[in-house]
């Protein structure tokens, strides 16, 4: 989802201040898509990549790393690496959720078929390690292994969950640590670790970057319900007609009286759902405080992350990563 709803864009600055590395990543994400003998590859991985998404999650790397003094090109090399992991995931997503869009444009699993947007995903992880390998780094390659088998875990625990209305605000928050917030965490961590940052230094961007991603995740889920669709290529309600049960309903249906009740196992677990059932949700979610409470857990986390992030020595980058992080919730204003 889009980061362009609030008037200060931090991350915008940050693109500026990283111009000439992002630029490398850009080119090494050509290069590396490339496939001698199955053009779908690029077909499909460049319909996602040139989607116009932010590079928010390899900024993150290149960003730890500029501010840790780093002067090599392994930044360039990682920051790839966490790019091709992301629309590697997406491309399963896409096909698990059976979605139809993407940033607004028609999903790959739709242009093409499920079958290439697995197996294209599937290439992309595999050159994602063979960019972690570049590096030498043994530290590296047991950060990114890890947060990759992490994502996986997460999506697998969100298909039990996403419909059991026994699911609760931890389990959720175990979900988004795991589908979200682990590949932001090791997109900062890994910058750290090449720069020779000392352990508390890396210690700090790893809680950076899982704060943000919390935080960034929370903001999303509740957009789908009080955002601009303009803005998010979503409609209103896209994750209560996809039959999601994200933290706005999770809160709402542990506030809820029998009857409330009946209409959450209706709607959410049977996916019954009329057309004045998502008028009826949100009444439900105002009634019960239930949007405002999802926010303030979503400022909570961002205020996490710019603890986190002002432990790190005085630097131009450490101010933007803090204004990313009151960003990602600002956009909910």
């Amino acid at each position: 989802m889009g980061l362009d709803q609030a008037v200060s864009k931090p991350h915008e600055r940050l693109a500026s201040h990283l111009a000439g590395k992002l630029d490398a990543v850009n080119s090494l994400i050509a290069e590396r898509m490339a496939s001698r003998h199955a053009p779908r590859i690029p077909q499909v991985t460049a319909h996602l990549i040139d989607a116009g998404g932010k590079r928010l999650r390899p900024m993150l790397t290149l960003a730890a790393a500029d501010m840790c003094g780093y002067c090599g090109d392994h930044d360039v090399r990682l920051a790839a690496t966490v790019e091709f992991i992301h629309t590697a995931t997406l491309l399963h997503d896409d096909v698990v959720d059976e979605s139809s869009q993407r940033r607004g444009r028609p999903a790959a699993n739709l242009l093409w078929d499920n079958k290439s947007s697995v197996l294209v995903g599937d290439y992309l992880f595999s050159r994602s390690f063979q960019l972690m390998v570049e590096t030498g780094s043994l530290r590296v390659l047991d950060i990114l292994a890890n947060a990759s088998a992490t994502i996986a875990e997460g999506e697998v625990l969100q298909l039990s969950a996403a419909r059991d209305l026994a699911t609760t605000e931890d389990i959720y928050l175990q979900v988004v640590r795991g589908k979200t917030a682990a590949l932001f965490a090791a997109a900062t961590e890994v910058g750290g670790v090449i720069s020779s940052a000392t352990d508390d230094q890396v210690r700090a961007l790893s809680t950076y970057g899982d704060a943000l991603g919390v935080a960034f995740q929370i903001a999303d889920d509740l957009l789908d319900y009080q955002g601009d669709s303009r803005a998010t290529g979503k409609r209103i309600g896209d994750d209560f007609r996809e039959r999601k049960l994200t933290l706005p309903v999770i809160k709402a249906v542990a506030a809820a009286d029998t009857r409330e009740r009946a209409f959450w196992v209706r709607t959410i677990e049977k996916g019954k759902q009329a057309d004045t059932d998502l008028e009826e949700a949100l009444s439900l979610l105002h009634r019960h405080d239930a949007l405002e409470a999802t926010r303030r857990d979503a400022l909570a986390w961002a205020g996490r992350a710019r603890d986190a992030i002002c432990t790190l020595p005085g630097h131009p980058v450490r101010s933007m990563l803090e204004d990313l992080a009151g960003y990602v919730v600002a956009r909910l204003n």
